[in-house]
């Protein structure tokens, strides 16, 4: 434990210097255009989270090709455009002293379905849905099994995330998390629920990882040394013969040596009917772990709500940053608020200086 570290000391990977720990968490908003081109939705959006006082504001799930979003109206960086429009975005966020990152992402065989709203249901390819691929014929839940991909095919989505990343560079995010958790496609090659290759991408632990280390080489080729790249896990499948923490561990390891900065430590995803233990916190154990074990910086996520309780979680060292997803949709100004709450001096929009509270018993 560090008495000197707490939620808003700066923290710094490589060249990248967040002002503080409070991270926003991938949010997919299932809103943009219908080529995957982010609106004035994602502007206004994540936009405020960076006005609210978050060290990093992180994108939605971007897919890396059309047939690897969730969802059609999912933003994508697989055209110039898209990389264009998302330029918009990074510059508003870091002109409001925030650092940018988006989060690429391959549904694999959970893509091609409706918004949460609508049911995430499937969607047929005669009414605008699309195949979808994974590592075997085996189908998530209710969604029709994947057609398995071939060598050639792994190689294409190898390129996706490699070309994806480039364009990532063009639209000047700080930061690129691969997004290796919730049972998409690179999860899927990790899990022995998903994956049933009996080829080199397949079988023990080591051939299962070797997809995610491709994809993690392919995006260190075009991404600058001096850029973090960050990967989202599920620590666990909370499932018998699923992936587990112990691999998480294995894997951070390799992730490490293969030029990955920080392990966003997540869980679940690829059995639709796992019992998870939800409650306050529930995942921080994961990031302590694969933390002190790995050797990697981690972050830590899921029902954390309260200032205090992320403060505990930066001060005792369980994770070097804490991602917030749902409690900023409700306050988008969590950061200043909890900086006021923590007695931790934190500059405060020019605009909003006015409304700032004085001491915590004002929040609120």
């Amino acid at each position: 434990m560090s008495n000197s570290l707490s939620l808003f000391s700066p923290l710094t990977l490589r060249d990248a210097i967040f002002r503080n720990r409070s991270f926003v968490s991938p949010m997919c908003q299932y809103s943009a255009e219908a080529d995957g081109v982010p609106r004035d939705w994602h502007l206004v959006h994540l936009g405020k989270f960076a006005v609210g006082g978050a060290g990093l504001v992180m994108t939605e799930a971007t897919a890396v090709a059309p047939e690897g979003r969730l969802s059609p109206g999912d933003t994508g960086l697989w055209h110039d455009d898209q990389a264009l429009a998302w330029k918009r975005i990074t510059r508003f966020i870091r002109d409001q002293g925030a650092l940018s990152g988006v989060q690429l992402v391959h549904a694999g065989r959970k893509g091609s379905t409706t918004p949460p709203w609508e049911g995430e249901t499937h969607i047929p390819v005669e009414i605008g849905g699309w195949e979808t691929v994974g590592p075997s014929e085996i189908a998530f839940g209710r969604l029709p099994a994947p057609r398995a991909l071939d060598e050639n095919g792994i190689r294409s989505a190898v390129a996706d995330f490699r070309d994806a990343a480039r364009r990532a560079l063009e639209a000047d995010f700080d930061v690129i998390e691969l997004h290796a958790a919730h049972g998409y496609l690179v999860h899927q090659f990790l899990s022995p629920i998903s994956n049933a290759r009996e080829d080199s991408y397949g079988g023990a632990f080591e051939g299962r990882v070797n997809f995610l280390v491709e994809v993690v080489d392919a995006i260190r080729e075009v991404w600058p040394d001096n850029r973090p790249l960050f990967v989202r896990v599920s620590a666990t499948d909370w499932a018998d013969g699923g992936w587990n923490l112990d691999d998480s561990v294995a894997a951070s390891i390799l992730l490490r040596e293969h030029g990955v900065d920080l392990v966003d430590c997540s869980s679940g995803g690829t059995v639709d009917n796992a019992l998870i233990p939800k409650g306050p916190g529930y995942q921080v154990p994961f990031a302590s772990a694969i933390k002190q074990r790995s050797g990697i910086a981690t972050g830590a996520v899921g029902l954390i709500t309260e200032p205090r309780q992320a403060n505990e979680i930066i001060v005792e060292e369980w994770a070097d940053a804490v991602f917030l997803g749902r409690e900023l949709l409700r306050q988008p100004h969590w950061p200043l608020l909890a900086a006021v709450e923590l007695s931790e001096p934190f500059e405060w929009p020019l605009q909003y200086v006015t409304s700032q509270p004085r001491r915590s018993s004002e929040v609120g």
